[in-house]
């Protein structure tokens, strides 16, 4: 017996692995990356630069760029997310009227835009200029009449079904991973999760085209949830060009998580909203830096929204009120009305649409994405055309319910009576009686409210991107708005009553109908998000009305409550469950009083563990092992007889390892001694050359006990994203347990499908 070591030239052989080598340390697809290693990785890299630092001034400078890259990366996406986002808007501002008429001096601009440019438009018929015509003007000369209405009907329908099949055929051939709302995906990927293509460059191209053309087409859908995808993939796009980022999947989900502030900055003009919402609803590891980061992000992605001005108005948004009259106490319990409402609705609309969704995946419906989508958008075509308030889109029904009656206003929703012998200023109108237009519109509105409901139910899910924002929204501000015409006219007939008589006298502006569609919509979206903090910061950035910040927390914390009451999942946890990703929530809660050996693999009549050997393998050993077996890795014993735990070993990065090594060192063949210690074992003299495979071997893997709780266990995993856990008694291991094992065990606890849990 020699020692291998004295081989001749053996040693620069044995130890080409302390140099890298390619792919070490990237994950497979569907995998979880480990945060640990991430972490450590980054302060290997960190300590060099600060090392070489010292060396000379190039590499000073080198380490300045590296430490501002960061911030270059964050004004990069806020740029080009608020680029899209700007575009985006103006796109399907012109698509919407493109379905009911065309500008005749410039086909390109909107109905809006086209009656700015007009010289002939007056005041009062400010939305009626010669310059826009509708279809039936320009292709029969008639405006008004049975025949003109029937041939706008069905345009509007053929444009519509137009924009749908395109949008569907787009996702369907170019990027599948396009469709949806895309925030319960990028929440399962900040938590750790590898999806690869979910945030490339086609899907950030196919999905900015199919957003403008499924907004544009009138389906009950939204553009902000999409956008937050959109930012995603910006952040993604920019991170690979900075290894800092590209070579480290935990920098890269610090870039994400700033990213989908920026996402939400754009989508509702709300840059600290869209700080909250990335640290309250999609981030899984949110530092004090990328706080700071995602900030400027937002503050970026909205100053270049805003140097867009997509509205014309100088505002981020559609929806900017102001409001004259303060709210009084007595009103909280209309706005606390609204509250349960919206809890209600949330989860009604949660279980409705998860058992659609579920009945796609499982049955021949899921077959047939580009027929489902044509269907609905037909069917949403067909009955929105009719009422005055599903026909336009969904943003600008939003911004007319939250509109205050000011003495300007045309719409039929400030259609009162009015006193003859009224001198006020124009912004203080006190309370009038509802005359006809007022009573014709709350019959639309409720027609409008349960068609919304139905159909937000069957188009949330489909293969086209979708944001649930918007609708929900719709939904709240719809009942909003009728509770607050009701509200009003009850004081205003009745100021005699008790509740009305201390703040509510004759003649005065008491009730505002717009502020209850404002925390109808807060409500609304509530229940369907269980967001609370980022959801009052967004709703009063997106109108203005920071004075009714306790009324929108009031109906926030009470749909969440009401919500909370039926089921603990949101929209995007029941979407993640439904999809079996691997997302262990920071909300969920284990109080089961069940052991790690309960758990951990093998159990009772299992095949023994998979495991190595530090010094006793030969690499056709290793290759079969890795051939027969579909693990992500396996731990490292001194031998099968002690099982006294070493290491742990990436199944990847065995491979790597091994492949390399064929590639570029002589003498390595299928009986080539593995061994994962310092120095080489003994082999006889004429045996080929031993692999060393240390540099790999994870040497402080973490490990619990057999009688660790599992409610430790579970937080461990939570608080440290491991992929897996080792549990050993007195330095022997026993098992194994992985993230798949805990969330099966999870839901083996809630009484639900284990098997649901598809990735690990």
């Amino acid at each position: 017996m020699v020692n291998a070591g004295n081989m001749n030239g053996s040693g620069n052989l044995m130890d080409f692995l302390d140099e890298p080598f390619p792919d070490v340390g990237t994950y497979e697809d569907f995998h979880t990356i480990d945060w640990l290693r991430e972490k450590s990785r980054d302060t290997d890299r960190h300590r060099k630069i600060t090392n070489k630092s010292k060396e000379s001034i190039w590499e000073f400078i080198k380490s300045l760029l590296d430490a501002w890259s960061g911030w270059v990366v964050m004004l990069l996406i806020g740029l080009l997310a608020g680029t899209l986002a700007g575009v985006i808007d103006l796109a399907v501002d012109w698509m919407t009227d493109l379905k009911e008429g065309v500008c005749l001096s410039a086909f390109w601009y909107s109905h809006e835009q086209c009656c700015w440019t007009s010289h002939e438009t007056t005041f009062e018929d400010r939305d009626k200029c010669p310059k826009w015509q509708k279809w039936s003007e320009l292709l029969v000369n008639q405006s008004e009449g049975a025949s003109a209405y029937i041939l706008n009907y069905f345009l509007y329908i053929l444009w519509a079904l137009l924009f749908a099949f395109l949008a569907v055929s787009l996702v369907r051939v170019f990027a599948p991973y396009a469709c949806g709302s895309g925030i319960p995906e990028i929440k399962t990927i900040l938590s750790g999760f590898i999806i690869r293509g979910y945030l490339g460059k086609w899907t950030l191209l196919i999905k900015t085209v199919t957003l403008v053309l499924v907004v544009s087409s009138g389906l009950s859908l939204g553009k902000e949830g999409p956008l937050v995808h959109v930012a995603c993939c910006c952040g993604n796009f920019f991170s690979s060009l900075f290894s800092k980022y590209s070579k480290n999947e935990g920098k890269r989900r610090e870039v994400l998580s700033a990213a989908a502030a920026a996402g939400v900055s754009v989508a509702f003009g709300a840059p600290i909203g869209g700080v909250l919402f990335s640290l309250e609803e999609v981030s899984y590891y949110f530092p004090l830096k990328t706080l700071w980061r995602s900030f400027f992000a937002a503050l970026v992605a909205a100053f270049t929204l805003r140097s867009i001005n997509p509205f014309g108005n100088s505002r981020l948004v559609l929806f900017y009120v102001e409001y004259h009259t303060p709210w009084y106490m007595a009103e909280l319990f209309p706005f606390i009305l609204l509250g349960v409402f919206g809890g209600l609705w949330g989860t009604l609309f949660i279980r409705c649409n998860i058992a659609w969704c579920r009945r796609r995946k499982t049955t021949r419906l899921g077959k047939y994405p580009v027929l489902e989508v044509i269907a609905v958008t037909a069917i949403t075509a067909i009955i929105a055309y009719p009422n005055p308030y599903t026909r336009r889109s969904t943003s600008e029904l939003i911004s007319e319910l939250f509109n205050d009656c000011g003495a300007l206003e045309s719409s039929q929703l400030c259609d009162y009576i009015n006193d003859p012998n009224m001198t006020r200023p124009v912004d203080d109108i006190p309370d009038r009686p509802a005359g006809l237009g007022v009573y014709m519109a709350m019959w639309q509105l409720a027609l409008a409210l349960v068609f919304k409901i139905i159909i937000t139910i069957f188009t949330f899910g489909m293969k086209i991107p979708s944001g649930l924002f918007i609708p929900s929204m719709a939904v709240g501000a719809i009942a909003g708005r009728i509770v607050g015409i009701g509200v009003e006219q009850l004081a205003y007939h009745h100021h005699d009553w008790i509740i009305f008589r201390n703040w509510c006298r004759p003649g005065a502006d008491c009730v505002t109908p717009g502020l209850y569609a404002m925390v109808g919509a807060a409500a609304c979206l509530g229940g369907v998000t269980r967001m609370t903090v980022s959801l009052v910061v967004i709703m009063f950035e997106l109108t203005g009305g920071l004075e009714y910040i306790v009324p929108l927390m009031a109906a926030a914390v009470t749909s969440k409550w009401v919500a909370d009451a039926f089921g603990k999942e949101g929209i995007y946890e029941a979407h993640i469950h439904l999809n079996g990703y691997p997302f262990l929530d920071v909300k969920d809660e284990f109080t089961h009083r069940t052991l790690a050996t309960d758990v951990m693999r093998p159990r009772r009549g299992e095949a023994p563990l998979s495991v190595l050997t530090q010094d006793s393998m030969t690499v056709e050993d290793v290759e079969t092992l890795i051939k027969e077996t579909d693990y992500n890795g396996f731990p490292v014993v001194v031998s099968k007889d002690s099982e006294r735990l070493i290491g742990f070993a990436q199944r990847r990065e065995l491979i790597l390892a091994i492949k390399n090594a064929r590639q570029r060192q002589d003498g390595v063949v299928s009986n080539s001694i593995v061994y994962f210690t310092e120095e080489p074992p003994e082999v006889p003299a004429n045996s080929p050359h031993p692999l060393k495979l240390r540099r790999i071997l994870n040497l402080s893997p973490f490990t619990v006990t057999d009688h660790t709780p599992m409610e430790t266990v579970v937080d461990i995993f939570r608080k440290l994203g491991l992929r897996q856990c080792l549990v050993t008694r007195s330095g022997r291991l026993l098992g194994i347990i992985t993230k798949k094992d805990v969330l099966r065990h999870m839901a083996q606890m809630a009484n639900q499908d284990p098997e649901s849990i598809m990735f690990n």
